[in-house]
């Protein structure tokens, strides 16, 4: 199994189907954040984005489903979104890549990470879409909403940090544990989202949209560095 594994890897970077995939995946995240911006400025997602919020709710009540100890896990989960604990894994991921001697490497998700996060903020500023204001707020918000955040964030770091640590694992089964790993991540930090209330589904979407654009982007230009030398070679797969 390994070794159709890695014959497959091979023949993809062979015939650089890697790179159209990500090409793809930019053109597909930005699409689909303007189609959604598009939506969301024309009112027409008000009425879904209002039933899959109440659907997370106490059928006649605004408490969120399930007992107590849910609503703590769900703050626990957005908060793998925050400026705090993105800010610690970034550093923590650069730590681990100069101990692998990939000091280039770790200067390139140094960078990556804040433009990306320049971005994110970016976007909020100039959108300023409102909070939602149809159930109580789980945690502490401050900023506009679309895209959110927390969402757009863990999915440009995760998924970053996913893409870049896989190109510079060799062991194919840890580049697809790593990727799976960094999209479940994405994933249960965004529906947290919704869960505490403080964003509509379709500001969720466009963050995972946005932020997997960003990701895959990422990866073409690690990629493209990686040939020029200007960062450390990924080990052959094996």
């Amino acid at each position: 199994m390994r070794r159709r594994l890695r014959a497959v890897y091979e023949w993809l970077n062979l015939h650089e189907l890697g790179s159209a995939v990500a090409v793809a995946s930019v053109g597909l995240g930005v699409l689909v954040f303007l189609l959604l911006l598009r939506e969301v400025n024309a009112g027409w997602l008000a009425s879904l984005d209002r039933a899959l919020m109440l659907s997370l709710r106490e059928p006649g009540r605004l408490d969120p489903v399930g007992p107590g100890w849910v609503e703590d896990m769900g703050r626990d989960v957005t908060s793998l979104g925050s400026v705090a604990v993105l800010t610690l894994i970034t550093l923590f991921s650069m730590g681990y890549l100069v101990l692998a001697k990939k000091p280039r490497a770790a200067a390139f998700l140094a960078a990556s990470v804040i433009a990306g996060g320049a971005l994110s903020s970016a976007l909020k500023s100039v959108i300023m879409r409102p909070r939602p204001n149809l159930v109580p707020h789980l945690v502490y918000v401050s900023t506009s909403s679309f895209p959110s955040g927390h969402s757009m964030a863990s999915a440009m770091v995760y998924l970053t940090l996913g893409a870049l640590l896989a190109r510079f694992e060799s062991h194919l089964v840890l580049k697809a544990y790593v990727m799976v790993c960094a999209l479940g991540l994405s994933f249960l930090v965004g529906v947290s989202r919704v869960y505490a209330g403080v964003h509509w589904p379709s500001d969720v979407v466009a963050g995972w949209a946005a932020g997997s654009a960003w990701a895959a982007a990422c990866w073409i230009a690690a990629r493209k560095f990686q040939k020029k030398g200007a960062v450390e070679k990924s080990p052959p797969a094996r």
